[in-house]
């Protein structure tokens, strides 16, 4: 009796398992920086390399502004796979550390984001003041405000990494970007990304003030996407479909870029230019890959600065293993 009863209760955790294959919600945010989801979503590459796993893999796509209700959403298994700039992702992976273990699961492309202006004074970060207001997705602890932060620890030191997010405001991309060029309001700045930065500098009273580039030393990885320890071992086939579905999209991008342009503006429904696009997915700065860039900069830095407790040896302690197969930094 107690050997049946211990078989039952294997069997129906086995069953558990089992059903908790086959299913993933993913939720990008605005802007090309996510093209590599785009392909993947038109392709429906999760699914087809769900069926060579024996898996019909129901994919449930969301859109989030922001990587503070990302990661809400994250920890509360109201999502399985969220998206967001690596700061966001390691201040997760840190606070994380052997309860959730969040962890990335692969980058999303490495991608220039643009600090602009429409203030003819402000020419330099030293120049932004308290008249300014910086838009950014999330303030304070987002991929461009912590890229902020590490400019300004380098110009003012580390105790006053902190000096810009009293004038930092949290707003969508597409909402700041209308601001910053439409101006009249109290929108004077916008670290932005791909596109708006591109169609944002089309306006003759928007600047670039810096580049994410001269931050980090070069090109570097602007989105990753990341999920929990539980997710990835509970759902192995489905894990390693959805891995295998970047790969492929991220091949599909780099063998036709103009295409990739097209798949962007049917999926995301947007309104702007193919040709412009097209510009943007073909800018030498842009490199889609799967296989994290520089993301140790942030890693050093924001231990450094003490925005995190646990210090990595390397990108693969905050990465699964499964991108350990790729390159990366």
């Amino acid at each position: 009796m107690i050997a049946s009863a211990m078989l039952a209760v294997a069997l129906s955790g086995i069953s558990a398992s089992a059903l908790a294959e086959g299913k993933i919600s993913i939720a990008q945010q605005f802007g090309i920086g996510y093209l590599i989801l785009d392909v993947v979503r038109d392709q429906q590459l999760i699914e087809k390399e769900g069926k060579k796993e024996g898996l019909d893999i129901e994919v449930d796509w969301r859109t989030i502004s922001g990587a503070t209700g990302m990661n809400e959403a994250l920890l509360s298994g109201a999502l399985d796979v969220a998206s967001a700039g690596v700061p966001p992702l390691l201040t997760l992976w840190d606070r994380t550390k052997d309860k959730q273990n969040v962890k990335a699961i692969a980058s999303l492309g490495s991608m220039p984001n643009y600090l602009l202006s429409n203030n003819p004074a402000v020419k330099t970060v030293k120049d932004l003041s308290d008249k300014d207001r910086i838009a950014v997705p999330a303030a304070g602890v987002g991929f461009q405000s912590r890229t902020l932060q590490i400019e300004t620890a380098k110009l003012y030191g580390n105790a006053d990494y902190k000096r810009f997010d009293n004038i930092s405001v949290s707003l969508p991309h597409p909402d700041a970007s209308a601001a910053l060029i439409a101006g009249g309001s109290e929108i004077t700045t916008h670290f932005s990304s791909p596109p708006f930065q591109y169609q944002a500098l089309e306006h003759s009273n928007v600047h670039k003030i810096l580049s994410s580039y001269d931050v980090l030393g070069g090109q570097a990885t602007f989105n990753v996407l990341y999920t929990t320890q539980k997710f990835h071992d509970e759902n192995p086939k489905t894990y390693k479909a959805f891995y295998r579905a970047l790969n492929e999209a991220a091949k599909i991008i780099n063998a036709d870029k103009n295409a990739a342009a097209e798949t962007y503006i049917r999926v995301e429904k947007s309104r702007l230019p193919l040709a412009l696009v097209q510009k943007i997915v073909n800018d030498p700065e842009i490199s889609f890959t799967v296989s994290p860039e520089r993301t140790g900069v942030y890693a050093e830095k924001l231990y450094e600065l003490g925005v995190l407790k646990n210090k990595a040896d390397s990108w693969k302690d905050y990465f699964f293993n499964e991108a350990w197969e790729n390159p990366g930094s």
